[in-house]
C-alpha cells in the first residue's frame, strides 16, 4: 500500500467492524507463542509438582481462543478487552472449562482499555495481536505496566507489528523496527523472536503485507 494512500475506515480500531471480524476468526486454535510459553513453564516444573494457581493475564484477550487453553492447562486467568462483542463471546463459549472458570472465579472477564487497564503481578502475560491496536501515544505507559506486572521468571508471549506492515500507516496503531522491539526486552531473555514478513490477507480478506515479530521473553530473575 503507498504510504500516502489513506487506508479504509474500517481499518481504524474505532471503526472496524468488530462483530464481523469475530464472525470470521471464531474457532481458531491458540496462538503458537502462547503454546511455545506454556511449554516452557511445563518444561521447568518439577516431576510430581505443580505450582498451585499460576495467574496469567490474557490482554486483548478477544472471544477468548487463548484464555480457553489456559483454563484447559489449569491456569488462572484474568481476561482484559476493551470490546464487549468479543468478552461476550468469550462468556457465553460453550467450553466446559470455561464455564467451570467462570462459576468457581478462576477466570475473571474485565472490560478495560489500554488506558485504563490495571494489571496485578503475574506469572505469564499474554498479549496474542493486541498491542499494535495500542495508540502509540499510550504505548510507553503501557509497557511499563506490563514489564511490572510480570514477576521474576515469569513470561511474556505475543506480537508487536513491525514498520514495514501495511497498517504502520494507521495512526491509531503502534509498529516498530526490529531494533525497537528487541529492546523493549531488556528486562528478559527472549525465548523466541521470530521476524515474519510476508504478503498475504487479514481476517477480512483484505490484501495485507504482514510484518509482525512472534516473542516468547523470560523476565530476568
Amino acid at each position: 500500500m503507498p504510504q500516502d494512500s489513506k487506508p479504509p475506515a474500517w481499518q481504524a480500531a474505532e471503526t472496524r467492524d468488530w462483530i464481523a471480524y469475530y464472525d470470521r476468526v471464531a474457532g481458531g486454535e491458540p496462538r503458537e507463542t502462547l503454546k511455545l510459553a506454556l511449554g516452557k513453564f511445563d518444561d521447568e516444573r518439577e516431576p510430581g509438582r505443580s505450582r498451585p494457581g499460576p495467574l496469567a493475564i490474557d490482554l486483548g484477550c478477544g472471544d477468548g481462543r487463548d484464555t480457553a487453553e489456559l483454563i484447559r492447562r489449569n491456569w488462572r486467568v484474568l481476561a482484559i478487552d476493551d470490546h464487549p462483542e468479543g468478552l461476550r463471546r468469550l462468556r457465553e463459549r460453550s467450553d466446559a472449562d470455561i464455564k467451570a472458570a467462570l462459576a468457581d472465579g478462576r477466570l475473571e472477564i474485565r472490560e478495560q482499555s489500554f488506558v485504563q487497564v490495571e494489571l496485578p503481578a503475574c506469572d505469564l502475560l499474554n498479549a496474542s495481536f493486541a498491542l499494535p491496536f495500542c495508540p502509540p501515544e499510550q504505548f510507553a505507559a503501557l509497557w511499563v505496566k506490563i514489564v511490572r506486572a510480570i514477576e521474576p521468571a515469569g513470561r511474556f508471549a505475543g506480537q508487536l507489528f513491525g514498520d514495514r506492515d501495511s497498517w504502520s500507516i494507521i495512526e491509531d496503531r503502534t509498529h516498530h523496527t526490529r531494533d525497537q522491539a528487541i529492546a523493549l526486552f531488556d528486562d528478559f531473555i527472549l525465548e523466541r523472536f521470530n521476524e515474519e514478513e510476508r504478503d498475504g490477507e487479514d481476517a477480512m480478506s483484505n490484501h495485507k503485507h504482514w510484518h509482525v515479530f512472534h516473542v516468547v521473553a523470560r523476565k530476568r530473575s
